[in-house]
């Protein structure tokens, strides 16, 4: 019998446990007749309001910009260019006047 590979870590060393799939290198465990992905990567912002690909946002705190001796302000409107998975920074924005920088979602709120 062979069981597929770990959605998470693509781990080969999968074994059932009951109904379930066990991971032994990252602990990820899922029911495969399970249809529905309930660890679906989902970028909230700073209210807890899903965020999506071409939605605009707003500043809610004033950023220093790295390498830069501009800053972004408080208030500032943009939109959601691209959302990246596991990084520090999930939004790709394009900010007037300044450029394409990525931003934490904790400090922007849907307009």
């Amino acid at each position: 019998m062979s069981l597929p590979s770990c959605p998470k870590c693509n781990s080969n060393y999968v074994y059932q446990d009951q109904e379930n799939l066990v991971c032994p290198e990252c602990g990820y465990e899922w029911n495969p007749s399970d249809s529905t992905d309930e660890d679906a990567f989902a970028v909230r912002d700073s209210n807890g309001t899903i965020l999506q690909t071409g939605d605009k946002i707003t500043l809610i705190k004033d950023l220093k910009v790295k390498g830069s001796s501009q800053g972004l302000k408080i208030g500032t409107k943009t939109t959601i260019r691209r959302i990246v998975e596991g990084k520090d920074h999930e939004l790709d924005c394009k900010f007037p006047g300044v450029g394409e920088i990525m931003v934490t979602a904790k400090f922007v709120k849907k307009s």
